[in-house]
């Protein structure tokens, strides 16, 4: 297997044995993002639409960073705290990814997200 390790300043750091990203193929497979602030290091706090919007833009410079684009996306999933926030989620994220070429997405409630944020995304995407 040959693997590319994808890096940005423009996304957080890991805090841990991982990468932003790993490209095999024509694939990028992203880490799960978090709504960490990648200029402070800092959480994102306040609603579900910010923390939404963090996620997406962290992803966005991670996957631009690989040489693609969230429009390349083939699949999300997506991680929340509470499904109540389903809608809130769902209204930001749809406005990163084009109804027509939007990509397969899975979603599921977890019991705790890492530093107890609301919302974790992560994504496959083709180069």
């Amino acid at each position: 297997m040959n693997k590319h390790i994808i890096s940005t300043t423009l996304a957080p750091a890991p805090v841990g044995p991982y990468q932003q990203a790993v490209r095999t193929g024509n694939l990028v497979f992203t880490a799960g993002q978090i709504p960490l602030d990648p200029l402070t290091n800092t959480l994102v706090t306040g609603s579900i639409e910010d923390q939404t919007r963090c996620v997406l833009e962290n992803l966005k410079a991670i996957l631009e960073a690989a040489g693609t684009s969230l429009d390349r996306v083939v699949k999300t999933t997506v991680f929340l705290r509470d499904m109540n926030d389903f809608q809130a989620m769902n209204t930001v994220y749809s406005r990163y990814f084009r109804t027509d070429i939007a990509p397969a997405r899975s979603t599921v409630q977890v019991a705790r997200l890492p530093r107890d944020v609301a919302v974790e995304i992560e994504a496959v995407a083709e180069v």
